[in-house]
């Protein structure tokens, strides 16, 4: 059955404050996981971590994934079957500003947690999530796929790559050997957005809190195409993924999943606050371009055929559910004062989870 095999499962989640640790963690804890948390803080003040009190039901630890004895504690001590590896730096301008604690964070960071994954004969099964931004992106119309080549032009994206190679050299050495009954791989998914994102310079955020107080959108590149997606769907494919792969090698054990939106969700900045402004009133339109310091790439696109063939994921959502998902958690949050927003958050992953079953039907 769709995701069953959860149900007192004892799950690692590094990263669990943060935006999608969040909902993976509320995902799970409607799932019945043993959930056990380890992030180095909470990013952001509002958190959906907060809103959603997580704490309350989870071993809930604040520690950096570059403290190698606090990582190594809490593997040797919740002795976790299932890790979902998040914790990361995830802003691309802090990459930029803050480049080498970037590259310690998402190159040794998830250096320490497979070295943990290696020493823990417990976990059954790793889900390792880097970025869509790890490719060499030449702007081309066509959808990335998993073998095409790494890269990176800003310290952010580089940072990604360096995970997937680290991932790579650790699978190819240590686990095809040393962990047969381990099933492991990286995650990589385009541009999430959803309610309670509330991290500085993300295109979603930033609109809400500027509608909130009746203030005009500032865009960086507001004709730059991304896929967008709600964050369930790539949590769905990152779930269905770790089931698949518990306690057991599988011919794409070791390898990447790409986990992004059709291609009718590939749509511009602005065209994404055009249609979110549809489901907010008195939302100001009038948009404004500001000049930054660095470049982001403007034309971003996955091919998910792997994620197809080998899971029978595809993803769920339309573009117009995908801005409503979102605008209506968000208005919920500022409607009711955070009241409910619990309950409201679990209706939505309710409601996510039946279309998903609805049309996606190989699913079992």
């Amino acid at each position: 059955m769709f995701l069953q095999n959860f149900k007192g499962k004892k799950v690692l989640i590094t990263g669990h404050t943060g935006f999608k640790g969040s909902w993976l963690s509320a995902w799970l804890i409607k799932l019945g996981a043993d959930i056990c948390g380890y992030s180095k803080d909470i990013p952001s003040d509002p958190a959906m971590f907060d809103c959603l009190n997580i704490q309350d039901d989870i071993n809930h630890n604040i520690a950096d994934i570059l403290d190698k004895e606090a990582l190594n504690k809490i593997f040797s001590s919740f002795k976790p079957e299932i890790v979902f590896h998040l914790a990361a730096q995830p802003i691309v301008s802090e990459s930029v500003s803050n480049p080498l604690l970037t590259y310690e964070t998402n190159i040794i960071g998830t250096a320490n947690v497979l070295e943990c994954i290696r020493k823990n004969n417990s976990v059954k099964s790793a889900i390792m999530i880097t970025s869509d931004k790890c490719y060499e992106n030449v702007e081309w119309e066509y959808g990335y796929r998993e073998n095409d080549a790494l890269g990176g032009k800003d310290p952010y994206s580089a940072s990604k790559a360096g995970a997937e190679i680290v991932f790579s050299s650790f699978y190819r050495t240590f686990l095809t050997n040393e962990r047969k009954d381990l099933g492991i791989c990286t995650v990589r998914a385009g541009n999430v957005i959803g309610g309670g994102d509330w991290a500085q310079d993300r295109i979603v955020p930033d609109t809400v809190k500027s509608w909130s107080k009746n203030e005009s959108v500032f865009l960086r590149n507001p004709i730059a195409t991304r896929p967008w997606q709600h964050v369930l769907e790539p949590l769905s494919g990152y779930l269905l993924l770790a089931q698949k792969l518990y306690g057991k090698s599988t011919s794409f054990n070791g390898t990447s999943f790409n986990f992004g939106p059709s291609s009718d969700v590939i749509k511009s900045v602005e065209e994404l606050i055009d249609e979110m402004s549809n489901h907010w009133d008195g939302s100001k339109k009038d948009i404004s371009s500001v000049n930054t310091d660095f470049n982001e790439s403007s034309l971003l696109k996955l091919s998910c055929d792997k994620a197809l063939k080998d899971l029978s994921w595809s993803p769920t959502l339309s573009f117009e559910e995908t801005a409503q998902f979102t605008i209506d958690w968000y208005l919920k949050f500022y409607l009711d004062n955070k009241k409910n927003i619990r309950e409201y958050t679990m209706n939505q992953i309710d409601h996510y989870e039946s279309l998903f079953l609805k049309r996606n039907k190989e699913i079992v």
